[in-house]
């Protein structure tokens, strides 16, 4: 069975081999076919609610792109060209435009994932801003929701603010894109607020008071017009909508309920989880690429992630992956805790503690860690503490494994989910 792997990085396939008599379902996105080009320029042509970029950004002089990080599957590059032409038609020079990597409180990029990002032309010619989420911000006022707003000063000086990203599933929205691109380019107070009061769920209801804050913002800081890119399996561009993302969001998320909802691993014994194309590193692989296991997995079932993690473990500065010596974990804790009331904090700490002791009443055993299977080298991994993962190169060690974890049984049920950070449940 060939999967994909190394995204950013090669982009390349990965062959699993299982044996013949077991029953291996591998659960694809329905997504439509790749765009063309054409098919992008005619989607700029036509936005949603707003007349094109060429005809919006007419005598503006601080003009801004948005775009997300490294850490999402965003082909921005192949969409660049067409943005950039928009402004070249309406007299606007590229060295007049500002591109802002929202990278929140994400590892700063090097340079050569600024221009995996944005392709050469942008990166040459544009000027280029690394958000820092300490420096470089401007406080713009307070939500109802009483989010702090401190925003990069490139966005809040702007006086016309593109977003280009992409819409995926996620934690604390239920699913990303529209407003919440502009949580990448806020500050470390407005981020730990909002990630401290707001918890939807893996695919969830995007419609709560979460959604609600962050079209706030995104209003504060003027940013009104966006392109949002949905990706396949392999990372091409199969969906675009352009313009006013406050109209057009709905009918984005509705998109991806219909491409890439799935069935859940019933009956499995083996449950696979390609973390594809969120696998650049250990951090955002288990972060985004690994629901599968943790939430639908039986407790029965031998558990197998797949990612490169090309960049090695990874960093987000608001919750660490690795086990970082004390003061590194005591600062991590503490950006945390700066967006929680105190009277929240008792509550969360109550919610913590009370999860293992309601596994322990309910009489469940530990379950064995999740297999990382990290094609090429796993070395730049093998120094972290990761108590609830096991990390390996070799697929026979993973295939060792499951006999062991399943008692030798000959026929087996696996499920592969092959670009879960895209998937959630039906």
């Amino acid at each position: 069975m060939s999967l994909r792997t190394g995204a950013w990085y090669g982009d390349r396939a990965v062959n699993l081999v299982f044996p013949d008599d077991w029953e291996v379902n591998v659960l694809w996105p329905r997504t439509p076919q790749p765009l063309s080009d054409s098919d992008m320029v005619a989607a700029l042509e036509h936005p949603t609610n707003q007349a094109p970029i060429r005809k919006l950004c007419v005598g503006k002089n601080r003009p801004v792109l948005v775009v997300d990080d490294l850490t999402r599957p965003t082909p921005v590059a192949a969409v660049m060209p067409m943005v950039l032409a928009q402004f070249k038609q309406a007299g606007v020079p590229l060295n007049k435009i500002s591109v802002v990597l929202a990278s929140g409180m994400h590892a700063p990029p090097d340079p050569d994932a600024i221009v995996k990002k944005l392709g050469s032309e942008a990166a040459a010619a544009c000027r280029v801003v690394i958000h820092d989420y300490n420096r470089g911000l401007i406080t713009v006022g307070q939500t109802r929701f009483g989010t702090p707003v401190m925003v990069n000063a490139e966005v809040a000086q702007s006086d016309f603010v593109v977003g280009i990203g992409g819409l995926y599933p996620n934690h604390t929205a239920g699913f990303g894109g529209g407003s919440k691109l502009v949580l990448g380019t806020l500050g470390r107070r407005s981020i730990a607020h909002l990630h401290a009061h707001h918890e939807v769920g893996w695919g969830g209801s995007p419609d709560g008071d979460l959604r609600l804050d962050l079209d706030e913002i995104a209003s504060l800081v003027q940013m009104r017009t966006m392109i949002t890119l949905h990706v396949d399996a392999d990372r091409r561009v199969v969906h675009m909508h352009c313009g006013d993302h406050f109209t057009y969001y709905k009918e984005a998320v509705a998109f991806c309920r219909t491409a890439y909802s799935v069935q859940p691993p019933e009956g499995a014994e083996v449950v696979v989880s390609n973390t594809y194309p969120n696998d650049a590193s250990l951090t955002f692989a288990r972060m985004k690429g690994m629901a599968p296991l943790h939430s639908w997995a039986p407790p029965h079932a031998t558990r197998i992630a797949v990612a490169a993690c090309s960049e090695g473990i990874g960093r987000h500065n608001l919750f660490p992956l690795a086990h970082f010596p004390e003061a590194e974990w005591f600062r991590a804790v503490a950006r945390r805790a700066s967006g929680i009331r105190l009277g929240e904090v008792g509550k969360k700490l109550a919610r913590r503690i009370a999860r293992p002791v309601r596994a322990r009443t309910a009489g469940r055993s530990p379950r064995p860690p999740i297999w990382l299977y990290c094609p090429g080298d796993a070395d730049k991994l093998l120094r972290f503490s990761l108590p609830d993962i096991r990390i390996t190169c070799s697929w026979e060690c993973i295939l060792q494994s499951i006999a062991r974890e399943q008692k030798d049984k000959k026929r087996l049920k696996v499920c592969v989910y092959p670009c879960a950070p895209l998937q959630f449940l039906a």
